[in-house]
């Protein structure tokens, strides 16, 4: 066996994450082993990732294993990975929606996909969700446009824009759109608490809490949420209890878990005021047991399913329940979510099939450029038998 200890590496930002990109064919074939030369690659297991390329955050430690397509329907098979930091873990289970916006940019930048004035749409086949991903990437000149004056919260400066379009998104963890066939189901913690709770399975299958039930308002921010040790312990309780009840293992990744609230006046964690006729709902989800420091992407697609189901949570909050619900000729309706950084918009497409919604895509902005491209270097103890 090669031991190969420097392998091609790419780095990007998509939209407010930061993801190492690798192509499959360059790795190891043995799953184990090609996983312990990604997490050499990044420096974990170490809370600093100082011997790697981690950021040392959940944000900035994500790997994107890119793939040539396996049918002719699609540009490129994406598998997304959440790399642990502190512990030896690759987390493959769920997708990052803001990963997936840099995928479209550096499949045209390798000559895999011709590129068209004045925009190209990349084709990605997302093995961790098996869903479609539609990325609109501009481009002038024949290169990919990375500067353009498209502003997303939790990002500096400006960027041009992407449209990531999510193609039927339902279902992808449990074979539901609404797992339990219920718009609301009551969580019973060990502790006799009780909490009505929306669970959708779409991006990321994930549970809906009002802030109200939990004393929360819906505005806090990590800095100050990550010590409330108690909030933090119900909502993994409540976490716990919606995999049991959707039936699939919980891991650090899913099912998501977020606490959501009517519009009101906050301030960002840079400080900036966001009122509150900006935002349809005040949101915030929690990734690998603290709270996100934007929102998701692959929780603000459920949280804007659910914004257009009578009766859930979400839509509860957004005051659309007064509406007449979705009906067989597919709508579109746009939701703003305010989080910790600002407010990002999904918008939704959808209808009702028989006795069930369906959601047929989201889409949202999102920015991503090209950091580094060379070659990353390893040692060749990650071949022995301890790793």
């Amino acid at each position: 066996m090669q031991r190969k200890t420097k392998f091609p590496c790419t780095i990007m930002r998509g939209g407010t994450s930061k993801g190492i990109f690798l192509m499959e064919e360059d790795l190891p074939r043995d799953p184990d082993l090609r996983d312990r030369v990604i997490l050499a690659i990044f420096g974990s297991p170490d809370i600093r990732q100082i011997d790697g390329l981690g950021g040392a955050d959940s944000l900035t430690s994500k790997l994107a294993l890119i793939a040539s397509p396996k049918t002719g329907d699609r540009d490129v098979d994406y598998t997304f990975g959440a790399i642990g930091i502190d512990k030896p873990f690759i987390d493959y289970s769920a997708n990052c929606g803001n990963i997936s916006s840099a995928v479209g940019p550096f499949v045209i930048e390798k000559g895999w996909v011709r590129s068209e004035e004045p925009y190209t749409t990349v084709r990605i086949f997302n093995t961790n969700t098996r869903k479609m991903i539609h990325a609109k990437v501009p481009i002038k000149k024949g290169r990919v446009i990375s500067e353009g004056e498209y502003a997303i919260d939790g990002v500096p400066g400006t960027g041009a824009k992407i449209e990531l379009s999510f193609l039927d998104p339902g279902g992808a963890a449990t074979g539901r759109l609404i797992p339990t066939g219920k718009v609301v189901d009551e969580i019973v913690l060990d502790s006799g608490e009780s909490f009505p709770v929306t669970v959708v399975d779409a991006g990321n299958p994930t549970a809906f809490v009002h802030a109200d039930a939990l004393g929360l308002r819906g505005t806090e921010l990590p800095e100050n949420f990550d010590q409330n040790v108690m909030g933090k312990m119900k909502l993994e309780g409540i976490r716990k209890k919606v995999g049991e009840l959707i039936g699939i293992p919980v891991n650090p990744s899913i099912p998501k878990i977020a606490f959501v609230a009517s519009p009101q006046d906050f301030k960002t964690s840079a400080g900036r005021e966001i009122r509150k006729d900006e935002v349809d709902m005040v949101a915030r989800v929690m990734a690998m047991g603290k709270m996100h420091k934007t929102f998701a992407i692959t929780a603000g697609i459920p949280a804007a399913a659910a914004a257009v189901i009578p009766g859930s949570v979400v839509s509860g909050c957004i005051g659309w329940d007064r509406g007449e619900g979705l009906k067989e000729e597919a709508i579109r309706r746009k939701v703003t979510i305010g989080h910790p950084s600002g407010k990002f918009e999904v918008e939704v497409l959808a209808k009702q099939e028989g006795a069930q919604p369906r959601i047929l895509s989201c889409t949202i902005g999102r920015t991503a450029r090209r950091i580094m491209e060379g070659r990353v270097y390893i040692s060749k103890k990650v071949y022995s038998s301890s790793g």
